[in-house]
């Protein structure tokens, strides 16, 4: 294998003409450049020095090698320079996978402030609901994937768990449920209510991990939800109980960006929340980037 470190010796003996000259020119010993020259011959197989008199001559292998070194050593620097930078947070690139809500609320906040503490870094962003975030940050997708799950209900959803044991988990935030109905319901000024207080209303339901959970609660409170209406949708989902054509539970994040006209919220008893966190693999936790940008997803959460 020929070293770079040889190539530049093997350069500043063609350039000077002696073992001794380049010696004074790298700041190293006589010796040294031989043993060096040495190496980098066996290495190549081949003679790349031939000695006339007081000076050395490159042979027809040695002038080939000095030829490419050029290239190959400006290549070498250039990645070395781009390393340290990627290293030193200059420069680097971070994609992220965000589902709508957090997109919409904890997302611009990590975003502004990453832009303001690291600008030479770019920050992509993409939206995908879990698992499917999960899917694209294990393909090599993304480096991160805002993502949540109902850890708190049993059966809700079997594979949350499983998906997310051998990934960095960076908790983020605990987002409660509330309650949301027209503002014309008998429970509309309640200020809280139960999930049995509900059991007989048509339900307007979120994303098909929301639902599964939305229907684990629900039938854990006596009742199975009829659900009327599913969308991926928030404001559509808040659109629709402002309609007068059901009711919904719906994380508080989701309510942060959109302002229900015609809907009423109600504090639900007992408290359900979804863990909200931004996960990555192993080895991308160390990547300086990825880092930074985990740290300003946590902190977003405290606005």
């Amino acid at each position: 294998m020929i070293e770079a470190r040889h190539l530049r010796v093997l350069r500043a003996v063609a350039r000077t003409g002696s073992f001794s000259a380049a010696a004074r020119e790298l700041g190293c010993t006589q010796p040294a450049v031989s043993q060096q020259m040495k190496a980098l011959e066996q290495s190549a197989g081949t003679p790349l020095l031939v000695r006339t008199g007081r000076e050395m001559r490159l042979t027809q292998a040695g002038e080939a090698l000095v030829r490419h070194a050029a290239g190959i050593l400006a290549g070498l620097s250039a990645a070395e320079d781009e390393v340290a930078a990627i290293a030193g947070l200059r420069s680097g690139r971070v994609r992220l996978v965000s589902f709508p809500s957090g997109s919409s609320t904890l997302v611009p906040t990590a975003l502004a402030r990453m832009r303001a503490a690291h600008p030479g870094v770019r920050v992509s962003l993409d939206e995908a609901e879990p698992p499917r975030s999960i899917e694209l940050l294990r393909n090599g997708e993304c480096e991160i994937a805002l993502a949540f799950r109902y850890p708190e209900v049993p059966g809700a959803d079997p594979s949350a768990g499983a998906e997310w044991e051998d990934l960095v988990v960076r908790p983020v935030l605990s987002d409660r449920l509330v309650g949301l109905v027209p503002d014309g319901h008998r429970l509309a000024k309640a200020g809280a209510a139960c999930f049995a207080d509900l059991a007989g209303e048509p339900w307007i339901a979120g994303c098909p991990r929301c639902r599964t959970h939305l229907v684990e609660v629900c039938e854990r409170a006596g009742f199975t939800p009829r659900i009327d209406f599913a969308t991926d949708d928030y404001p559509a989902v808040i659109g629709l109980v402002g309609a007068g054509l059901g009711v919904a539970a719906l994380p508080e994040l989701t309510l942060e960006s959109v302002r229900p006209k015609g809907a009423s919220t109600v504090r639900m008893e007992p408290a359900v929340h979804r863990e909200i966190v931004a996960l990555t693999l192993p080895d991308l936790a160390h990547v300086p980037a990825v880092g930074a940008m985990l740290d300003q997803l946590a902190d977003a959460a405290g606005r």
